[in-house]
């Protein structure tokens, strides 16, 4: 990190990683504080990593406003990718982009409350403005659980 008071954003996303609700949620932690940002694809499957990689880096580095690092960690935990990135990468917040809860085995499983153990801030955006309770903060607008 070449910036002390930059913020290393980790990014966790696989079918959601360019919803327009995840840019915007970039966009506002660029313009919040100087950051660089890290998209992880966890358990991608098939080479599926690779074209989400391909299509939301060009819409996420626009959206933070620089480049964005893309890693993919096909077949890994996803638990275990954000843990290893972290580690490797100095990340100070997280946000996990998800789909809505009805169908996201992410939240099923509980992801983002087993990702706020590591002890850095974490949020969740899913797209369509769902809005998730609890204490992991949701980027989004309106509505009530789901």
């Amino acid at each position: 990190m070449e910036n002390p008071s930059t913020r290393r954003v980790l990014v966790v996303a696989n079918r959601t990683a360019a919803t327009p609700d995840l840019l915007e949620e970039v966009r506002r932690l660029a313009r919040e504080r100087p950051s660089e940002f890290v998209l992880l694809i966890p358990d991608a499957s098939g080479g599926s990593a690779d074209w989400t990689l391909e299509l939301a880096i060009p819409l996420i580095e626009r959206a933070a406003g620089g480049p964005v690092t893309g890693l993919a960690a096909e077949g890994e935990d996803p638990l275990d990718a954000i843990r290893r990135t972290v580690e490797e990468h100095e990340i100070d917040e997280i946000v996990i982009s998800t789909l809505p809860r009805r169908v996201s085995a992410w939240l099923k499983r509980d992801l983002p409350h087993q990702v706020e153990r590591l002890g850095l801030p974490v949020s969740v955006v899913t797209p369509g403005r769902e809005r998730l309770p609890d204490r992991v903060p949701t980027m989004g607008g309106g509505g009530g659980p789901a």
